[in-house]
């Protein structure tokens, strides 16, 4: 009785694992899922948040350079024949054995306001790593965008090819039962057993795209390579051609907001930073200094622990370091301070010039294929119309198997047209958002 009650303990369980597991395999993925998981998961994002946290550590570590150090050191010595002794400093012909200890500290009063020029750069860091983070999500958003809409370009593909072979299929049913009644010749038949099988290469195609795009979109959500996934198509009652928008407008508002030109500014400042540094090391710099200190000494009559009681010392002073002269080290620093900061308002400019190409190109690629998708909609409805009416004319032995296949094919590439602009309107007119600082949505 017992054994039964485990059987079916692990027939249960195996049931529901299976049933979780279909479950996964079958989840929908809307194009929110996609961005919000892959946010979590990706490992570029995640790489680029680790650079924040190194920068976290690089400014803490820069804060610490204010406060004091300190240190211990303990040495054991052995000499033989003339020497100064360590701790007394008679001078003793003798072998002496010596022992000494100590703690030192040292803090910086002043060293040309480097230390906090420092702290400064790398808070300006710790900021920039939170842009450049922000800029690696944007970039794996837009390329989930990309990829979102090709599969859907793709999968509506496969419907077409698999559309066109039904139709292909049907013709050639029609073209052998009008060869067996000699209507038509021989070549009109191979014609249309030629259109079937290049439309059923057209499917073959059209499932391998639609599987490599799949396959790109996993990687970008760091998806098992097994796991299958199924994404949401999107709603026929969506406006594809709305476009009212001032180019110059969302220019301008994407320099206040993009990621990658708040990093590019705050570059300029670090560069700034470390010119003021450079320029530091002309400067005096001022230390305090102070240490406990004790030792033994062979050639003392008295014992270890008298020893250590009498010799104990302390120790206080000032260290002045003036800079005279270093082989122009300090001179070379800053000239290459001066050059990395015009290089930084370079790189600045020329991040500001991407961000506007980005919007140009967004937005003459939006008006274009907003304009390529009317008259798209416009040529897939006549193709349609006139392959309808070439299939009537076929069946009744009033067109040629060419003419037939030279209809379909017009209306192919029709529908293709179509898609094309569809789903081109729609990635420029999201990236037109995105630039703004509006949220994705399909």
């Amino acid at each position: 009785m017992k054994r039964f009650f485990i059987i079916i303990t692990l027939l249960t369980t195996q049931v529901i694992l299976s049933q979780e597991s279909n479950a996964e395999t079958s989840k929908l993925w809307t194009l929110e899922d996609c961005l919000q998981y892959a946010l979590e998961n990706n490992i570029t994002i995640k790489d680029a948040a680790l650079n924040y946290d190194q920068a976290a550590v690089e400014f803490s570590k820069a804060k610490s350079s204010r406060l004091p150090n300190l240190y211990g050191t303990a040495s054991e010595t052995f000499s033989n024949g003339n020497s100064i002794d360590p701790i007394t400093s008679d001078y003793v012909t003798d072998q002496i054995y010596s022992t000494n200890v100590s703690l030192n500290s040292s803090i910086t009063l002043f060293q040309g306001n480097q230390i906090n020029n420092q702290i400064a750069q790398n808070e300006l860091l710790l900021n920039q790593s939170v842009f450049l983070e922000e800029e690696t999500k944007n970039n794996i958003i837009v390329s989930i965008l990309e990829n979102y809409l090709q599969i859907l370009y793709a999968k509506e593909g496969i419907t077409i090819a698999e559309n066109n072979l039904s139709a292909s299929e049907k013709e050639v049913e029609r073209a052998k039962a009008r060869l067996d009644a000699g209507t038509i010749a021989l070549s009109d038949y191979t014609e249309a057993q030629s259109q079937a099988a290049t439309n059923k290469y057209a499917i073959i195609t059209a499932k391998n795209t639609y599987q490599q795009y799949i396959i790109a979109l996993k990687q970008l959500l760091e998806l098992n390579p097994t796991q299958d996934i199924e994404i949401e198509t999107l709603s026929n009652d969506v406006d594809y051609i709305t476009l009212e928008l001032d180019k110059i407008a969302i220019y301008n508002k994407a320099l206040g907001i993009l990621p990658e030109v708040n990093a590019s500014k705050i570059g300029v400042e670090v560069s700034e930073k470390d010119l003021d540094i450079a320029k530091g090391a002309y400067l005096p710099s001022l230390s305090l200094v102070s240490s406990l200190g004790s030792g033994y000494t062979s050639v003392n009559d008295n014992n270890f622990s008298d020893q250590f009681n009498v010799n104990f010392n302390q120790r206080v002073g000032l260290s002045l370091n003036i800079p005279i002269f270093n082989r122009n080290q300090t001179k070379a620093a800053v000239q290459s301070a001066q050059i990395n900061i015009e290089k930084a308002q370079i790189n600045q400019q020329l991040t500001e010039k991407e961000v506007y190409k980005k919007v140009e190109t967004a937005y003459q690629n939006a008006v274009s294929a907003q304009e390529q998708l009317i008259a798209a909609e416009a040529s897939q409805t006549a193709a349609e119309q006139s392959y309808k009416l070439a299939q009537k004319k076929y069946e009744l032995g009033g067109l040629s198997t060419t003419d037939l296949v030279i209809s379909q094919n017009t209306f192919t590439n029709a529908q293709q047209n179509y898609l094309q602009a569809k789903y081109l309107s729609i990635l420029y007119h999201q990236l037109l958002q995105f630039y703004q600082g509006n949220t994705i949505k399909l």
